[in-house]
């Protein structure tokens, strides 16, 4: 039992420790749509959807212009995704539009990494009030975003007051 233990935590260390965080380009937009798809709609729906996204084209109510997109990269292969933009909606500043990561990178500490690339972007854009839509029945969802800083704004919405202060928070933790 101690042996597989062992490596399971060094496949754990080994998968993470050659991840690579990047922003995200048109190229990634496929890979990124099947990513999506595994929770909602098909690979050729979120093509056109992020695509548009990207271009500044498809605009979330109240959504600006400035937004970006990071993914998670395996090798050759995408692991996660995480999108948001400056916003004006529910009093924010910024807005957090999907966060995805591939079945088998699920627990890995894959989506708390993109997360803190996001909201050290929205950091760079002096957007501190972050708000992000999440079905009142995810509870998985709502768990992850509860245990990194947001509280409920609304029975849909829930909303970090301060993204910097939970950069802070975490990077002083590490």
């Amino acid at each position: 039992m101690a042996t597989t233990g062992c490596c399971l935590l060094s496949t754990f260390y080994f998968l993470f420790s050659r991840m690579l965080y990047r922003e995200a380009d048109k190229h990634d937009v496929p890979a990124m749509a099947q990513i999506r798809a595994t929770s909602w709609g098909t690979p050729d729906y979120w093509v056109g959807r992020i695509s548009r996204y990207m271009e500044g084209v498809d605009n979330p109510r109240e959504a600006l212009s400035p937004r970006t997109l990071y993914v998670a990269a395996d090798g050759e292969s995408l692991a996660g995704i995480i999108a948001g933009h400056l916003t004006r909606r529910h009093g924010c500043q910024g807005e957090l539009e999907w966060i995805d990561v591939a079945e088998q990178y699920r627990g890995s500490g894959v989506a708390s990494e993109l997360f803190g690339h996001l909201a050290t972007w929205f950091v760079s854009q002096h957007a501190l009030k972050v708000c992000v839509d999440v079905d009142p029945t995810n509870s998985r969802a709502r768990r992850f975003y509860a245990r990194h800083g947001a509280r409920p704004l609304n029975p849909h919405w829930m909303v970090w007051d301060d993204v910097g202060a939970v950069l802070r928070r975490d990077r002083g933790a590490n």
